[in-house]
């Protein structure tokens, strides 16, 4: 009895203990439950602590950052203003200044009318006291015995004609010194400053093209059996192919570039691929002639790009790109052309003429060129035929064809377009000329000043630009010696052509030789 007496309390102790241990055991586990929630809540709240602070930080750096990108857009703003105030002031600075120097040049002019109305009152006096001279000499010749009225009437108009012939002399002397001085000084100023904004380069002019080989056995390849390669290359380029003892070199002549060109670029093709034969080479110069045509079409787009122009039928531009491949006495005519179009919008801008007008008629003036081996006549007038054709102003094509003076001027723009081509061919090193040409200038200017009257000797010198003519000075006197210098200018300009300008410098000595014995 007593056992499961022991046994029973031994149980509901167990029991008891097991419940209180569960107890504290649960009231444990919820309390590490509360903790950890506890530490979850903290460590959110700490989370959401860095995130806020985090948003306030980003937020405060993206207010920072467009407060400064606010101020420097408003500072970049004040500057444009500045720079927009500036140019603005610049270009009132210009207005002064060419009102200035307007007003200075009707000062000048209306001075220059005072001088011209001085001399012309002093002319009249002069006259008015030749007048009363010859009257008192006329009556002093009818007083002398030994002359006649008709002899006295012919001395005193014989002595008024000389003393008349003298003062005309020196004052168109001094008329045309005046001018002249102020004439070079605009036109210096005015060539200096279009000459200073333009840099070109000068090319050798060239009617044969050489293309190198690897080696001396290609041309036997070129040549071909029986000649037939070579015969079936000029006749598809209709160039001259010319293989003669100079080592690995093969010359290609013909009058026309752009055939040239197709060969040169067909003949280095066959050479580089090793197979020439007939059907090769026709295929050969196909090719080529595909390529040659889209670069002439690439330099007209590049030469009308760096001057500036646009608007010009693709048709022009084509026409302007074979000029890449012609060159006059020297020069490069599409370099040529591209000066000649800055040289005359820089002349004309100063001015206050057509800038555009003349830059686009400066840039085609050339045009002809390229064609006029195909068509008869001067190549200005083709020009301007060609540009009319295809649709160009009538004012440029005019002032393009007029640039050789083979059509009446028009316009200032047409001047200006002939002085950019005079300007661009003459200046040294831009051209050169055969040596039979360059003698055959010297001689015609030298048989031009030997034709005058009282011409002693003369020569041509500073290669044809100074002619210096020694005239006899029992022939021309002091006053004479003026008007055949310029009677032999004038000479001059009809009869040749030439670069640039001659000087011609005529010189009367008179010695006198006496000995003392």
């Amino acid at each position: 009895m007593a056992a499961p007496l022991i046994a029973i309390i031994a149980g509901v102790a167990m029991l008891a203990l097991g419940l209180v241990a569960g107890y504290f055991y649960q009231v444990w586990l919820s309390g590490s439950r509360m903790r950890a929630l506890a530490q979850r809540i903290e460590e959110e709240l700490k989370a959401a602590e860095a995130q806020q602070r985090a948003l306030i930080e980003t937020t405060t750096r993206n207010a920072r950052q467009a407060w400064e990108a606010g101020e420097r857009e408003l500072a970049d703003r004040r500057r444009e203003m500045q720079r927009h105030e500036q140019r603005a002031q610049q270009r009132d600075e210009r207005l002064e200044a060419r009102a200035g120097a307007l007003e200075e040049r009707e000062r000048a002019s209306l001075a220059r009318e005072a001088e011209l109305d001085a001399e012309r009152r002093k002319l009249e006096a002069e006259a008015q006291a030749q007048e009363e001279a010859r009257q008192e000499h006329l009556a002093a010749l009818e007083r002398a015995a030994s002359l006649t009225r008709d002899e006295a009437r012919t001395e005193l108009v014989r002595s008024i004609e000389q003393e008349v012939t003298a003062d005309a002399e020196q004052m168109v002397r001094q008329v045309e010194a005046d001018a002249k001085e102020r004439a070079e000084a605009r036109a210096r100023w005015l060539v200096g400053l279009a000459l200073q904004r333009v840099a070109a380069s000068h090319t050798t002019e060239v009617t044969t093209s050489v293309v190198d080989l690897k080696n001396d056995d290609m041309k036997g390849r070129i040549i071909g059996r029986e000649g037939r390669n070579i015969r079936a290359l000029e006749a598809a380029t209709g160039v001259d192919v010319i293989i003669d003892d100079t080592p690995e070199t093969v010359v290609l002549s013909a009058f026309d570039p752009v055939r040239r060109e197709v060969a040169r670029v067909a003949l280095r093709r066959l050479t580089e691929d090793g197979r020439i034969h007939p059907a090769r080479i026709e295929e050969a110069v196909a090719k080529a002639q595909s390529e040659v045509t889209e670069i002439i079409a690439q330099e007209g787009e590049r030469a009308a790009f760096d001057a500036k122009i646009t608007g010009l039928p693709p048709e022009i531009l084509r026409y302007m790109g074979r000029l890449r491949f012609r060159h006059s006495y020297g020069q490069n005519v599409l370099s040529h052309s591209l000066e000649v179009a800055l040289l005359a919008a820089t002349m004309t801008s100063e001015v206050g003429g057509d800038v555009e007008l003349a830059r686009t008629a400066g840039f085609v003036h050339d045009i002809g060129k390229g064609i006029d081996h195909e068509v008869d006549g001067p190549h200005a007038l083709i020009g301007g035929e060609l540009l009319r054709r295809h649709g160009v102003r009538d004012d440029v094509a005019h002032a393009a064809e007029a640039h050789h003076f083979e059509v009446e001027l028009r316009s200032f723009e047409a001047f200006a377009v002939a002085a950019a081509d005079a300007i661009s061919g003459s200046r040294p090193g831009a051209r050169r000329e055969t040596v039979t040409r360059y003698l055959q200038r010297l001689e015609k200017l030298e048989e031009i000043a030997s034709s005058f009257d009282g011409v002693k000797s003369c020569y041509a010198i500073q290669a044809g630009r100074e002619l210096r003519v020694m005239v006899q000075p029992s022939s021309v006197d002091e006053l004479g010696i003026h008007r055949l210098t310029r009677e032999i200018a004038d000479r001059v300009q009809e009869s040749l052509e030439y670069p640039g300008q001659i000087k011609i410098t005529a010189i009367r000595e008179t010695r006198a030789v006496e000995y003392a014995k």
